[in-house]
């Protein structure tokens, strides 16, 4: 009488548990164990079609043929064939290798090497593992079934129902579910395609995680840091180290950056840097946001704006600065809002005031709230100004309500002008004309060669004109009903010297340095140049300079 084929093949597989049993008695504590242990023997499945066994190069092997299966605790493994190696409780599989483990992870290949002691397997030829998020296919992987960690090192694809990922080395955690990518790292999802060399991807919240510089190529702009995280469901980034959002207009960047792309809407923290591309704009400072529905941009934290234009450049500072995109027809380049505190600089114009609007696309600076300009010696104050440029130069300052300029002269005389309003026109950034519209005054000093007062003119009027030389006043004409006075210097008496109103502030006054703080370096000096060995002296020594015009005395019209 014969044994079932099935019960033959059984019997087999069970030889060496005997064995092993009959040589020492299992211990209480081993009786009582549950969980799998290691060095636990690989159990042969009924349905083997073939089996060979024999001794092979002084090696024990067990050659299964058809139908193979193997099983180790929750773990299954299927073949067309196998070797079995008793003696080291391992096996290789070939052809149709498929590993199964908790009824979750499934993972086939060409070729399949498992280690019962360890509990490790390799599988190499088409690689493909599964779970229910995700599919993974490589050409070597290696799983570690008692760290619940499968790895790669000769490149890797990724897939679930939203992304793609692509890398040269990988990890994937079975159970936290979680994937760690090293090298040439490429993740493509609906709207991005991201580019790192180390990155963590979560499949179940879908969250990637960056350890390295990482380009976020987007349908909405461009993504850089070298830190941070991106949320492939939400599509809300926060990056640190060197982030910034790029879009075809502006650059905003900072140590830290959130931006949620299905909102269009990015806030930077820390040393924030935005540009406008178009119009060589840079505004930095400690917090910086951008809402590019609105084409809008606010930057505070001490907030400095650098403005080149041609040669010039202007540096605008305030509590907070805004930027406003160019709304094609009306206004192709945008506008610039400053508030609170705003200082002006640039080198022959500074200022202050409390509100300014900078439309770029005129080249208008409008200031509001006691503002307060400086060009050379002259100081300008109104209720409101505004200034015109033309290709990087002032070209004429405006002056609304209360208009009063101020100028000193080489003895530090105080030559004023004001009116209801004013009209200052600039050549080459030197004040040329001033036109005063309304309640005009005026007292201007005389001067001998530079170094004496020969007397004062004083003339009130309705309108005025006055012209300008080399920054002097040349000549100064009265339009409708003049009144004008020359007053010798020995009957100048001190309420005579000022205008009503006059108020001289020059430590208001902004440097460079005040206005710039640390936002930007300060630019290199200029090597000094070698003096001209031709100059002249006079006879006692002094070098000779060119007598100084002496001004013109005031001209009835």
């Amino acid at each position: 009488m014969s044994f079932p084929k099935s019960l033959f093949l059984l019997l087999l597989a069970l030889l060496p548990l005997l064995a092993a049993a009959q040589q020492r008695p299992a211990s209480r504590a081993e009786a009582q164990a549950t969980p799998l242990q290691k060095g636990e023997k690989i159990q042969l499945l009924e349905g083997t079609q073939r089996l060979v066994g024999g001794t092979f190069n002084g090696v024990q092997i067990r050659k299964l043929i058809g139908n193979v299966g193997f099983r180790q605790g929750t773990t299954l493994l299927y073949c067309d064939s196998a070797y079995q190696y008793v003696d080291r409780n391992a096996l290789e599989a070939f052809s149709n290798v498929r590993i199964i483990q908790n009824d979750t992870i499934t993972i086939t290949g060409d070729r399949g090497f498992y280690d019962g002691d360890t509990r490790t397997a390799r599988m190499t030829g088409n690689v493909t593992m599964r779970d229910p998020r995700m599919t993974l296919t490589t050409q070597l992987l290696d799983y570690d079934l008692n760290r619940n960690l499968a790895y790669y090192s000769t490149g890797g694809h990724l897939q679930d129902p939203e992304n793609t990922l692509d890398s040269q080395f990988g990890y994937y955690n079975t159970v936290s579910k979680v994937f760690s990518f090293k090298r040439n790292v490429k993740l493509v999802t609906t709207e991005n395609k991201i580019d790192t060399d180390t990155l963590q991807y979560n499949t179940i919240t879908k969250i990637a995680y960056f350890f390295g510089p990482t380009r976020i190529v987007g349908k909405q702009g461009n993504l850089y840091a070298e830190n941070g995280n991106y949320n492939t469901l939400t599509k809300v980034s926060n990056f640190a180290r060197n982030a910034r959002i790029e879009t075809p207009n502006y650059l905003l960047g900072g140590d830290k950056l959130y931006y949620n792309e299905a909102q269009q809407y990015g806030v930077a923290t820390g040393n924030v840097s935005m540009t406008a591309k178009k119009d060589n704009i840079v505004i930095r400072g400690d917090v910086g946001k951008y809402w590019r529905v609105q084409g809008r941009a606010k930057v505070y934290g001490t907030p400095v704006m650098r403005n080149i234009n041609d040669k010039d450049t202007l540096y605008l500072a305030a509590d907070t600065l805004v930027s406003l995109e160019g709304r094609p027809p009306k206004n192709v380049a945008g506008v610039i809002y400053a508030y609170r505190k705003v200082r002006i600089f640039r080198p022959d114009l500074q200022g202050r005031c409390d509100s300014l609007t900078y439309d770029r696309q005129d080249s208008i600076i409008y200031l509001s709230h006691d503002p307060v300009l400086w060009n050379n010696k002259n100081q300008l104050t109104a209720d409101s100004m505004e200034i015109q440029q033309r290709r990087g130069k002032i070209d004429q300052m405006r002056l609304f309500g209360h208009a009063f300029i101020i100028g000193q002269d080489t003895l530090l005389n105080y030559n004023q002008v004001k009116g209801r309003n004013m009209v200052a026109w600039f050549k080459e950034n030197k004040i040329k004309k001033v036109d005063v519209l309304g309640n005009a005054e005026s007292l201007y000093y005389a001067l001998e060669g530079d170094t004496a007062v020969s007397g004062m003119n004083k003339a009130v009027s309705a309108n005025m004109v006055l012209r300008f030389g080399e920054s002097t006043l040349q000549t100064i004409t009265f339009l409708t009903n003049p009144d004008a006075s020359f007053i010798p210097p020995k009957e100048l008496k001190p309420e005579d010297q000022r205008l009503a109103n006059f108020n001289w502030r020059p430590k208001e006054r902004p440097t460079r340095r005040q206005t710039l703080g640390t936002r930007f370096a300060p630019p290199r000096k200029k090597k000094a140049t070698p003096k001209s060995k031709s100059t002249t002296r006079s006879a006692k020594g002094g070098t000779k300079r060119p007598a100084a015009k002496r001004a013109a005395p005031a001209t009835k019209k």
